[in-house]
């Protein structure tokens, strides 16, 4: 038997997620370590992901919601779950232990439902392209990771945040070993550009060319400095391509939301609003993203409102109208019709 054959054995048969794509564009969900920092379950700074093993419910419950909202894939928390990262918080003996209790949460939440689950990778801090000897560092990071969690049942997997193009083909390498589909996106700062100092378009072409079904761009970047770089893209490669930008806005000057001051505890008030993320959402569509997610900062209610905007209303949805002809408020819990006409005859 196939490593990871009893799990998936166990799980509902779905389209897969490039079957989904030939139909149409494809929902994400939103960010997950922000999110939960702000409810008290992540510690900011570190932004590591015990809270899989710690407070299990907190994590399923952003998985609901995202889900609820109209998430067509779910992404395991288990960005910043490898090796390197855990044991600056001393959390190096948990890591299968997180990598796996990450995966079986989504998948209890998304067993109810049409939604896939894709499992996560994320840059590592062992990547040095001076030192030959960190690529066969980080394919064996990767391998564990990915092993664990096709192990415990998931149908892509999503490499993401990456700033390195080098540890990005890297990643693609290590999830096509495992036979799974290969999702990878890079993250831009202030320059678009690589670490090396490739462009966007070189990026995507160079994953495409090394086997990735699904390229693109997520973090760092709020919609309206991601969609330009996101139109580059999608002139490059033939395959699919993913958007997955901030839900923050950025001044000019500082399109990566993580060099503001404001990072990480005073990022509220520059929350996008659901308006701005449902106008991303149909913007993506016209330029022909497939992928069209959000990352930190995006909210269920963000989700929501680009679950609308694409036309991928949850079933709980129903059309409403008025049938007195104003819209639902707390005015309408009142027998205002009697008084207003009182008021009016008194006028008179």
């Amino acid at each position: 038997m196939k490593r990871g054959a009893k799990r998936q054995e166990g799980r509902a048969v779905k389209k897969d997620i490039l079957q989904r794509l030939a139909e149409g564009p494809v929902l994400g969900d939103g960010g997950y370590l922000l999110e939960l920092e702000k409810r008290g379950w992540v510690q900011a700074g570190p932004f590591t992901p015990e809270v899989s093993i710690r407070h299990p419910e907190a994590l399923a419950e952003l998985h609901r919601e995202f889900l609820r909202a109209g998430a067509e894939v779910l992404t395991t928390l288990t960005f910043y779950a490898s090796d390197d990262k855990l044991a600056t918080v001393g959390m190096q003996g948990k890591v299968e232990e997180i990598n796996r209790a990450a995966v079986r949460i989504a998948n209890q939440v998304a067993a109810d439902s049409d939604a896939l689950v894709g499992g996560n990778i994320s840059l590592t801090w062992s990547y040095d392209p001076a030192d030959p000897r960190s690529a066969d560092r980080v394919r064996e990071l990767f391998d564990r990771q990915i092993g664990w969690q096709v192990d415990e049942g998931i149908d892509l997997v999503i490499g993401e945040t990456f700033g390195w193009l080098g540890e990005a083909l890297l990643a693609v390498e290590r999830i096509k070993a495992a036979g799974k589909v290969a999702m990878v996106t890079m993250s831009f700062e202030q320059e678009p550009r690589s670490n090396e100092g490739h462009s966007p378009g070189e990026c995507a072409r160079r994953l495409a060319d090394a086997g990735a079904e699904i390229v693109g761009i997520n973090c760092l970047r709020n919609p309206a400095t991601t969609l330009p770089l996101m139109e580059e893209v999608r002139a490059a490669v033939d395959v699919y391509v993913a958007c997955q930008p901030v839900a923050y806005r950025t001044p000019e000057h500082s399109h990566d939301f993580t060099a503001l001051p404001e990072f990480p505890h005073g990022l509220e008030p520059l929350q996008l609003s659901r308006t701005e993320m449902a106008d991303y959402a149909t913007r993506a569509r016209e330029l022909g993203i497939d992928f069209i997610g959000s990352c930190c900062g995006s909210v269920a209610s963000h989700v929501r409102a680009m679950a609308r905007a694409l036309g991928k209303l949850p079933d709980e949805e129903r059309a409403w109208r008025s049938t007195t002809g104003r819209a639902m408020s707390a005015y309408a819990y009142y027998d205002h019709d009697a008084r207003d006409s009182r008021k009016a005859e008194r006028g008179r």
